[in-house]
């Protein structure tokens, strides 16, 4: 039988599902009958879904190759959004997943109603859809696992970006990288996903003795990282040491902005910040934020 997620209209009208460690948070905006719709679609199609990757996790957990071995639609988009870097890299389809799991829920939304906007939250990974005026505002945490320096992106339907993903040192997932985060921009939640945890292990020193690593299986013993060393601490790092660390990521980004895998991405290490891509995306800075609020 099915697993039974948790699911539970917000007073603020958003839908929360939540199935072991998928939790969602997902908001539309349409009329009455279409959102109850997409509401009903996404619960549907969230019923199982964990069961369907668990059933291929071993599959999931292997480097990808340029072969997908892989069955379930949400497993096959997570190998095709880290597919193009296979070849240079270590990377598995779990660096996709949270990114391809809100893309599924959307999909299903967008199926069953015709929304202005809808989108689907996965622990700060997102999947939206923009039509006409509307809008979507972006928190960027300068250290997504604690209060921070917030500075807001906004999103229009103009920018065709359906996919937003924020990867770094301090996120649930470990990091190669010393990144503070790295949120990406682009095409899909998927490819968003995948870039973001690329670009994040690009923003590093390798070998600077501030750096504290661990084999990712003495950390957690089923991870798919293996034996290979995860950042679990970054000390005191100068302005210059934070600049070159960025400047590396830096260029990963705009590799994959000319390559169109990422449609943009914003890169933070030690309050110091590095944009990538169209400046026709707003960003607001915290001064402005607090005139705003004044």
């Amino acid at each position: 039988m099915s697993r039974q997620p948790q699911i539970a209209l917000l007073p603020d009208r958003r839908l929360h599902l939540q199935d072991g460690p998928i939790d969602l948070i997902i908001g539309a905006d349409g009329s009455e009958a279409d959102m109850r719709a997409a509401y009903q679609a996404a619960a549907k199609r969230f019923t199982g879904l964990l069961d369907e990757l668990c059933s291929e996790l071993p599959e999931l957990r292997k480097a990808a190759d340029l072969g997908c071995p892989l069955n379930g639609v949400v497993a096959r988009r997570m190998h095709a959004a880290v597919a193009p870097f296979a070849a240079e890299m270590f990377i598995t389809p779990m660096a996709a997943v949270a990114g391809a799991v809100a893309e599924e829920i959307l999909g299903a939304m967008l199926s069953a109603a015709k929304l202005t906007r809808a989108y689907v939250n996965n622990g700060g990974d997102i999947a939206l859809q923009l039509r006409d005026a509307a809008t979507f505002s972006v928190g960027l945490m300068d250290r997504p696992d604690s209060a921070g320096t917030m500075r807001r992106m906004t999103l229009r339907a103009a920018d065709e970006v359906s996919g937003v993903a924020t990867s770094g040192r301090h996120g649930r997932s470990f990091s190669l990288g010393i990144a503070d985060a790295v949120t990406v921009l682009a095409r899909t939640a998927a490819q968003a996903d995948a870039a973001a945890t690329v670009i994040g292990n690009a923003v590093d020193l390798p070998g600077h003795p501030a750096v504290l690593r661990r084999p990712a299986c003495e950390l957690q013993p089923d991870s798919d990282l293996g034996q290979r060393p995860v950042t679990c601490g970054v000390g005191d790092l100068s302005d210059a040491d934070v600049a070159i660390a960025l400047a590396s990521g830096e260029r990963c980004a705009q590799a994959l902005l000319a390559d169109g895998q990422i449609e943009g991405a914003v890169l933070q290490l030690g309050g110091a910040i590095r944009i990538v891509g169209p400046r026709s995306i707003e960003i607001i800075r915290p001064s402005q934020l607090q005139a705003a609020a004044a």
